[in-house]
């Protein structure tokens, strides 16, 4: 990160770099200052930059400065007219540019309502029968089985499960806390019994690779926002250790330094696609059909949609309406006037 002339230590404010910036790499390095300033996260980071890199090569390289909103309009209806793409691919593409231009440069466009939007789709969630998990978790095994299963018990997010830490998981009262889920909140959610034994299993194998990474001098984990600094140690901690650790060290992508970090999730997503192929379902099944089987599963069990609602962290109730539209009361749960 530069800093600020004849002040050494003082970081420059990105603000000023970017407003100062004489090519488009040091707006992007700005921007990424920024981005990690405010503590977004790293994929978070990742797609800023990408959109933000594409506006600025498809406007001839000029500063973003020097572009008024029709340019950064036509670039959103491009995207929807021209590249067709989806609705929520447009919502990203647009909250970059407008952390470039609010945050960092501190303009405030007024030309919204002139951008073509594309469509958003209203689809309902994809959902297996109670009998379609048993036969798709029944093809997989070990630590995969476990993730999957923590999906489809516990409700979790993808990166919920993969970023699990030990400290999170409570065998007394039976629940995991999720920590920095979507929206950047926390919230609890049940452990299911029949995990118990394999989770610890999962975590008594974490702490020997764990302790052999410290034996060999590593073994500190990463810590979110300023925790490092503030508890140095706290790192080599088991408690914060992740329950699903890789297979290797790494180096951290915006330190350098070497570490375990947690299993990639490409890992669990291939197991899911091969479990779904070989027991022959005949669905688009995603690791996120799991967490809307868990929602619907509940809801038919007669569990309260606002107790669902807490289980899956959504921030409103509609949001977790939805399961409603595919439990067994609809057009599944009546008999067709042909049938009669």
């Amino acid at each position: 990160m530069k800093k600020s002339g004849g002040e050494p230590g003082v970081l420059k404010d990105p603000r000023e770099v970017a407003l100062s910036a004489a090519t488009p790499r040091e707006v992007i390095d700005a921007v990424r200052l920024m981005l990690r300033t405010k503590h977004y996260s790293i994929r978070t980071e990742h797609a800023y930059l990408g959109w933000i890199r594409r506006y600025i090569a498809e406007n001839g390289r000029r500063h973003p400065k020097e572009m008024d909103g029709r340019a950064m309009g036509a670039f959103l209806t491009r995207l929807a007219v021209e590249g067709r793409v989806s609705a929520s691919t447009q919502s990203q593409a647009l909250s970059a540019l407008l952390f470039l231009y609010r945050e960092l440069l501190g303009m405030s466009p007024e030309w919204l309502d002139d951008v073509v939007r594309a469509k958003r789709s209203i689809r309902v969630p994809v959902v297996l029968s109670r009998g379609e998990v048993v036969r798709l978790l029944s093809r997989m095994q070990g630590r995969e089985w476990l993730m999957a299963s923590l999906l489809y018990g516990s409700g979790l997010r993808l990166m919920e499960v993969i970023r699990l830490r030990v400290k999170d998981v409570d065998f007394e009262r039976w629940e995991i806390t999720v920590r920095s889920g979507k929206g950047n909140k926390d919230r609890h959610t049940m452990l299911p019994s029949k995990l118990a034994e394999p989770l610890r299993r999962q975590m008594e194998d974490a702490r020997v690779e764990h302790a052999r990474d410290l034996e060999a001098g590593f073994g500190s984990v990463w810590l979110p926002n300023a925790l490092a600094r503030k508890y140095p140690n706290a790192g080599e901690d088991w408690v914060w250790q992740y329950v699903f650790p890789a297979s290797r060290r790494s180096k951290d992508p915006r330190t350098g330094i070497e570490r375990r970090h947690h299993l990639d999730e490409k890992v669990l997503q291939a197991a899911v696609k091969r479990a779904r192929v070989e027991a022959g379902i005949p669905k688009p099944v995603t690791c996120h059909t799991l967490r809307h089987s868990f929602a619907t599963h509940l809801l038919e069990s007669g569990a309260d949609i606002r107790t669902v609602q807490e289980l899956l962290g959504h921030r409103d109730v509609k949001t977790t309406q939805i399961y409603t539209h595919v439990l067994n009361r609809g057009a599944g749960g009546v008999l067709s006037p042909l049938d009669r």
